[in-house]
């Protein structure tokens, strides 16, 4: 559905593995999701007499506006030769403009207390957006304006040039420096012919990209950024009159441009199917891609594709996860998902296969699965379950102004209707068992596809017989190469565009606004458990969380995969259901629980409608007092993580996490494992192991229920009066750990994966539990070091040199550690040059410190607040938070008060003590055979090699 966008970015990626099922006999009975009511999101449309479309929605439950700027042009709109061009304006966009000045835009925000701006590039289009607090509304027209009308002029050859390197980077670290990264591009090639618009991939070819000119780009942008092109829409707190006025002075004398014409669809039919294989750097297990022309995002036939793609591979009794995951066992991870654009869709199954298996042995089971889903079809049973899952999704991102906001640009910009936003959620509805059946007979069922096989490098016989080997285009990183190039930022030689009025000043704020704390209510059930919560009616959601000490601190170093696994195995089945008769109630009600262990704690977590949250929490209370203990349902979850260590272990960012724990913890220390672990260790786990934790450690001592949304505590305390009455032991104390490895000085560690065309940096050293004093400062501290795009990490190392497609760095505390740790990768011939940025940046950040810096963080903090608690996902951390460190209700509001009172010299103090650049532990995850001996120039002695792990 076109809801299922918003969380998309440039490009679709493989879905994690699904499961769905057929409802149990006894499964609780809602009314179906055609006989409820959709959403009411009002708005008003109106048109600029430029052509902008202008759409405004009124929402005063939070003192925060959102503004989102959506351009009819994406990746569809390029030509061959000039691919990735949408996507390289997403980011000039944001770089400068005549008015804001370089770096305006984001500096603004930061400024004013915004969330970041933000935007994505598809197919399609393009949007940008921003939220802030209300009384910068007139700020955020003014900018956007900016960008849209007094842009181009800015533009140099060498501000092109860094971002270009950018762009680059972004495409090392999407698509070549990770399994299966070419495998979209592949496909694009084999469906469609060289002219179509969906031949090439959103990022573009580096090729094209490193000839874009700036005559390019004026060229691209004359063309398709006009008024006439493009849907401004204002979600939030504001006054519409004002709206109004601020939108026709900012945005109405920008000049409209050329028609844009409506586009036809541009299916396309294969005439045979087509097999490419491609030999992956980066894979250690092979992967079969099966993709089918399918339907654009529109078309009448789009809803019915959501439905088959869930039913296939969402659940226990899905026919694919039936025969290949529970019955042949040929695989631990699969799924189906449909991608439909404007022009044109594709339908996709992906299968991994166990380590070292022939895809051709998959073709017979997915017949078999097939061949069984034609004969039963889909009940409508399963029809209603799914969806009344998608009702739940629908109102989940309609939470947020900016969320609305995006929804509303979409649909408009897409179809010319934003009234979609409340009817596209009766399209679903309106689907029968019959359509389910037509689509996939009509384009699934004996239809030509392309299959692609992505195997190992060195092993081509596990591909489909007679594949034909992709023509993919590997880059070869250079070193030397692509040295960074230079854009003079203070230079400001343009002419500027004429305007009736001065546009160099920025606007003042408006009229101030309070921001009430949340109220937040308690409750202790009979058993003791602590209840905290807090009431919200803007959507009939509950969100929960019931949290246990029951995490992976209590799990032995031998076996450290056995707080997880517990955890895991409570979601499959109950004393009285099998794993799919539990799928079924709770799908059935709209409903998702989860339960999952952390480091120091076990969750049982989940999402409801609001009528359905006492039938929700009986069934958490069963699934966490009645465990099935199905044997093989442990067996396969044991395979299914087995596997994704056997994936794991040719991923470089998933290697680094790796090894960043091993580096962080003494070798026996439970922490210096990942969750589940390693192969062997996790072999050795047997069900004993998993019913002895569970006996010991499921406690409800000292156990948190916290609950947000459209309930209050009166109907909480009911809904889990059941848990509370039968859930009494055992007794349990609490867990100390020995802490972290000390980290007195520097030292730097290499682990090789050859031929990585970008290095991954993991920079870290012990740091403040949550509970110190100094948290919440240090948390501010690292707020312009690298909490935000405009940090100065970000700002020197992404968009000065161009060495990485984004850096970040924080403080993560629990109540007894915590850790600081820096993130990146990049470019591989950058490696030492961008750990010495780092290190110079971090050593330099406390006592190059000033006065204005400080006045811009405490205003992006206290004003910042306005946007802290505006979803149910952000209010149930609130109350987390408070439940798990005993934090007082108004913490957030006491620790931006800290913030306010502190001066410069305490920042500094605060500085020297909790940011060491001298002692970290710099680990590197990248082509050993190239930066090896590179690295040692860093003045931390040679690079420690870290041992290989097969």
């Amino acid at each position: 559905m076109a809801f299922g966008l918003l969380i998309g970015g440039c490009e679709p990626q493989p879905a994690a593995e699904q499961t769905p099922v057929e409802p149990a006999p006894d499964a609780v009975q809602e009314p179906a999701a055609s006989e409820t009511a959709g959403p009411s999101i009002s708005y008003e449309k109106y048109r600029l007499d430029n052509g902008l479309d202008v759409i405004l929605h009124v929402d005063r439950s939070d003192p925060v506006v959102a503004i989102n700027l959506a351009a009819h042009v994406g990746s569809s709109r390029e030509v061959t030769g000039r691919t990735g061009f949408a996507h390289l304006f997403e980011h000039l966009l944001f770089l400068d403009s005549e008015n804001l000045g370089y770096g305006g835009l984001d500096e603004m925000n930061t400024r004013i207390g915004g969330e970041g701006t933000n935007g994505f590039t598809t197919t399609d289009m393009t949007q940008y957006f921003q939220a802030v607090p209300a009384d910068a509304l007139e700020k955020v027209v003014w900018a956007e304006a900016d960008k849209l009308g007094y842009f181009i002029n800015t533009v140099t050859q060498p501000v092109i040039d860094v971002e270009k390197q950018v762009v680059k980077n972004e495409k090392r670290q999407r698509v070549d420096n990770r399994p299966y990264g070419h495998n979209f591009y592949v496909i694009g090639k084999a469906m469609y012919p060289q002219d179509h618009p969906y031949n090439w991939q959103v990022i573009g070819s580096l090729a094209d990209l490193e000839a874009a000119t700036l005559e390019d780009v004026k060229t691209f942008y004359s063309r398709w950024y006009v008024p006439n092109n493009v849907t401004l829409t204002l979600s939030g707190d504001f006054d519409v009159a004002e709206a109004k006025a601020l939108i026709e002075k900012y945005f109405g004398e920008i000049p409209a441009g050329p028609e844009v014409a409506l586009r036809e669809p541009r299916p396309v039919e294969l005439k045979e199917n087509i097999s490419l294989y491609h030999e992956d750097n980066f894979a250690t297990v092979p992967r079969l891609t099966m993709v089918w022309p399918s339907v654009g995002e529109f078309h009448p036939d789009a809803a019915a594709f959501e439905i088959l793609s869930e039913y296939l591979s969402e659940g226990k009794r899905a026919p694919l996860n039936e025969v290949l995951i529970d019955e042949l066992k040929l695989t631990s991870s699969l799924s189906t998902f449909n991608y439909g654009k404007e022009l044109a869709g594709e339908f996709y199954l992906f299968v991994d296969a166990n380590a070292g298996e022939d895809l051709d042995g998959l073709l017979p089971a997915l017949d078999t699965a097939f061949d069984r889903f034609e004969k039963n079809g889909i009940s409508q049973k399963d029809l209603d379950r799914i969806k009344a899952g998608y009702e739940v999704a629908f109102y989940g991102q309609l939470q947020s102004v900016l969320g609305k906001a995006i929804a509303l640009g979409q649909y408009n910009t897409l179809t010319g209707d934003p009234e979609r936003i409340n009817s596209d959620i009766r399209r679903l509805q309106a689907v029968t068992t019959e359509d389910v059946m037509r689509v996939y007979n009509t384009y699934i069922k004996d239809r030509p596809h392309v299959a692609t096989s992505f195997v190992p490098k060195g092993e081509p016989a596990l591909t489909l017989e007679g594949s034909v080997e992709a023509a993919v285009v590997e880059e070869t990183v250079v070193q030397g190469a692509e040295a960074a190039p230079e854009a003079d930022r203070t230079v400001r030689d343009f002419e500027s565009t004429p305007s009736s009025f001065d546009r160099t000043v920025e606007p003042p704020f408006g009229n101030p606004y309070e921001l009430p704390a949340p109220a937040v209510w308690r409750e202790t059930l009979e058993n003791g458990v602590a209840v905290f919560g807090i009431e919200s009616t803007e959507t009939p959601l509950v969100y929960f969380s019931l949290e246990l000490d029951a995490g992976r601190d209590r799990s032995s170093v031998a076996k450290p995969a056995v707080a997880s696994l517990t955890a895991d195995l409570l979601n499959k089945g109950t004393a009285n259901r099998s794993t799919a008769e539990l799928e079924d109630a709770i799908k059935s009600l709209g409903s998702d629980i989860r339960i999952s262990a952390g480091s120091t704690s076990t969750r049982v977590s989940g999402s409801t409608l609001s009528r359905n949250f006492e039938k929700t929490m009986a069934l958490v209370e069963e699934m966490l007092l009645e465990p099935r203990w199905d044997s093989e349902e442990f067996e396969l979850l044991k395979r299914k993580q087995i596997n994704q260590i056997d994936q794991d272990a040719g991923n470089p960012e998933a290697i680094a996490r790796r090894e960043a724990a091993k580096l962080r913890y003494p070798a026996d220390h439970i922490y210096s494992y990942l969750p589940y672990g390693t192969r062997d260790k996790l072999e050795a786990v047997t069900l004993a192991d998993l019913q002895a934790f569970y006996g010991a450690n499921y406690s409800p001592v000292r156990a948190r229920l916290n609950v947000v949304g459209d309930v209050g505590a009166a109907a909480v305390r009911t809904a889990a009066s059941g848990l509370a009455a039968r859930w009494k032991s055992p007794q349990t104390d609490p867990v100390s750990l020995p802490p972290a490895k000390p980290v007195p000085q520097s030292a730097l560690y290499l682990y090789d994966v050859p031929g990585a065309k970008q290095s991954v940096l993991r920079i870290q050293r012990p740091s403040l539990s949550a509970l110190d004093p100094d948290y919440p400062l240090a948390e501010a501290l690292n707020f312009l070091l690298g909490g935000i795009y405009t940090s100065e990490l970000n700002t020197e190392l992404r968009v000065n040199k161009g060495y990485t497609y984004g850096i970040r760095s924080g403080f993560s505390g629990e109540k007894d550690r915590g850790t600081f740790a820096i993130g990146s990768s990049v470019r591989a011939n950058v490696t030492r040059e961008s750990l010495e940025l780092i290190r110079d940046i971090v050593a330099g950040y406390g006592p190059e410190f000033t006065a204005e810096d400080l006045a811009v963080l405490k205003g992006a903090v206290l004003r910042g607040q306005a946007l802290k608690n505006e979803t149910l996902s952000a209010k149930l951390n609130v109350v987390r938070n408070i439940s798990r460190f005993g934090y007082p209700d108004d913490y957030q509001a006491r620790n931006a008060q800290r913030v306010e009172e502190m001066t410069l010299e305490q920042f500094k103090q605060l500085a020297g003590k909790y940011l060491r650049a001298d002692a970290m532990q710099y680990l590197v995850v990248g082509d050993a055979a190239t930066q090896a001996e590179r690295l040692g120039d860093l003045g931390f002695g040679a690079p420690v090699m870290l041992p290989a792990i097969n």
